[in-house]
C-alpha cells in the first residue's frame, strides 16, 4: 500500500486498560476486521485490578501516542476516559467511543475485596465523557443504567437533570462477535446414554462452580450417566468446588483445566453435547455462544445475558438464593433435553461476518 493511501485512512487509537482474554480477543478481532482504518493500540496487562481501573490515565501520562492527534478514540470499560481527556486537553474534541465489556455496578461481590465505589465512578464518568457507549449485551446496558441510577440516587445534591436518559440515548448494543470458523453444522443429536457435559468458564467465584458440583451430584443421584469436561482460564487461587468435582467425578472427566491450544479447544466444542453454565455473572457469555455455534445444546440459568440467545426451553429457573433448588431444576431440564435430543440453536446474529458491518457503520458514524 502506498504512503498516500495509508495516510488517507482515518487514524484510530484503541485503548485497553485491563487487557484480559476477552478484551484482547475483541480488540484484535476489531483491528483485523476493519482494515479500512489505521489502528494504533495501547494495552495494559490484566493484573492489579484496582490500580489498573483507577490509575491507567496516570500510567499513560507520558505516552507519546497520547500527544498526537486522532480521528477517533476507542476505549474499553476499564479506561478512565474522563481523566485521560483531562490530562490531554487536545483530545477534548476528539470523538470517543467507550466499549463496555462489563460494568462495575452489576459485578457480584466476592466478599473478599476491599469495598470501594471508585470502579463504579470510573465507569460512570467514562460513559459521560464518551460520545457513544457500546455494550456487548442488553443485560449489560440495562444493568449499567439501572445501577448508575441507583448509585446517583444516593448522592445528596449537585446532580445534573436527565443524566441517565442522556446516557441511554447515546448507548448501543453491539456484541463481541463469534468467528465464522466456529460455526460448524452438526448432524448427530446429543448422546442419550452418556452425554458429554462441557463447563467452559473462568475458574472464579462469579461462575459459581459450587453450583456445578450440586448439579452433577443431582444427576448422579438420579442415575444419569455422563462424561465431563471442565475447562477454562485458571488463576493462582481457585474455588474449592473444583477440587471436589475432580475428586468425586474423576473417572468421568475427559478434559480438565486450561487448554492452551486453541485448535484443541475448538475440537472440544465440536465434541461436547451440552454446554453448561451456572454463572451468577456473565455480561455476554462468549463461552456459551462459542459452544452453541459449534453445535452444543446450551443449558443455562434463566438470567443475565443468556435470555438474549439461549432458547427458553434450555434455561432452568434462576434461584440465586437457593443453589440446591436451582441444581434440581437444572438436572430435571437436562434429563428432559436428553430424552428430547433437541437440535442445536445457532447464534447467527453473533457471527463476525454479520457484526463487522455494524461495527464499520458505527465507527464511520462517529468519524
Amino acid at each position: 500500500m502506498s504512503d498516500t493511501a495509508s495516510a488517507a485512512k482515518p487514524r484510530i487509537l484503541l485503548l485497553s486498560a485491563y487487557d484480559a482474554g476477552s478484551h484482547q480477543r475483541w480488540r484484535e478481532q476489531l483491528v483485523a476486521s476493519q482494515p479500512q482504518f489505521e489502528w494504533h493500540v495501547l494495552a495494559l496487562p490484566p493484573r492489579f485490578f484496582r490500580w489498573r481501573i483507577r490509575g491507567n490515565a496516570l500510567t499513560w501520562l507520558s505516552e507519546p501516542l497520547l500527544q498526537e492527534s486522532w480521528d477517533l478514540l476507542i476505549a474499553t470499560s476499564m479506561v478512565d476516559l474522563a481523566t485521560l481527556k483531562g490530562f490531554h486537553p487536545h483530545l477534548g474534541r476528539t470523538p470517543c467511543m467507550l466499549y463496555m465489556h462489563e460494568n462495575q455496578f452489576a459485578y457480584p461481590d466476592s466478599g473478599l475485596q476491599h469495598s470501594s465505589a471508585e470502579p463504579q465512578i470510573v465507569n460512570l464518568f467514562s460513559a459521560v465523557a464518551a460520545d457513544q457507549v457500546l455494550f456487548n449485551s442488553e443485560w449489560n446496558r440495562d444493568s449499567f443504567l439501572d445501577g448508575a441510577y441507583q448509585f446517583l440516587d444516593k448522592m445528596p445534591d449537585g446532580l445534573p437533570d436527565g443524566l441517565i436518559s442522556r446516557l441511554r440515548e447515546k448507548s448501543l448494543v453491539l456484541p463481541v462477535p463469534i468467528e465464522d470458523r466456529l460455526f460448524v453444522p452438526r448432524e448427530e443429536r446429543p448422546d442419550a446414554e452418556c452425554p458429554h457435559l462441557l463447563w467452559n468458564h473462568r475458574w472464579e467465584y462469579d461462575k459459581a462452580p459450587e453450583r456445578l458440583l450440586l448439579l452433577l451430584d443431582e444427576l448422579a443421584r438420579l442415575g444419569q450417566d455422563f462424561r465431563l469436561s471442565v475447562v477454562g482460564e485458571q488463576f493462582r487461587q481457585a474455588p474449592e468446588a473444583f477440587e471436589q468435582i475432580r475428586h468425586k467425578y474423576g473417572d468421568r472427566i475427559l478434559n480438565w483445566g486450561y487448554l492452551p491450544d486453541r485448535s484443541g479447544y475448538d475440537q472440544l466444542l465440536k465434541q461436547a453435547d451440552f454446554a453448561l453454565s451456572t454463572a451468577l455473572h456473565d455480561f455476554q457469555g462468549l463461552s456459551v455462544l462459542e459452544a452453541m455455534a459449534s453445535g452444543c445444546v446450551a443449558v443455562t440459568p434463566d438470567r443475565l445475558a443468556y435470555r438474549e440467545y439461549v432458547p427458553a426451553t434450555q434455561r432452568f429457573p434462576s434461584c440465586p438464593d437457593d443453589p440446591e433448588a436451582e441444581a434440581k431444576a437444572a438436572a430435571e431440564l437436562i434429563l428432559g433435553l436428553i430424552g428430547h435430543r433437541p437440535e442445536p440453536e445457532s447464534p447467527e446474529r453473533w457471527r463476525l461476518s454479520y457484526l463487522k458491518t455494524m461495527y464499520s457503520e458505527t465507527i464511520a458514524g462517529l468519524l
